[in-house]
């Protein structure tokens, strides 16, 4: 199903492939996240989430 994991720069509207991979992994719930499907991500923190469950955890975490 996955096959490698891909390096990303996460941008402010857009993400860059700095090592080509199908996935990135979640950094809350660890789930793999295929790239087509990678919407939810911090630029600041450059960590990409599932959904946006995931956004507000992390949310929570920073209180």
């Amino acid at each position: 199903m996955y096959k490698k994991l891909a390096k990303i720069k996460y941008l402010p509207n857009n993400f860059e492939v700095i090592e080509s991979g199908d996935h990135v992994i979640c950094c809350i719930s660890r789930k793999k996240i295929p790239l087509e499907r990678l919407n939810y991500w911090s630029v600041e923190l450059q960590e990409p989430y599932f959904s946006y469950v995931e956004v507000a955890k992390k949310r929570e975490e920073k209180k």
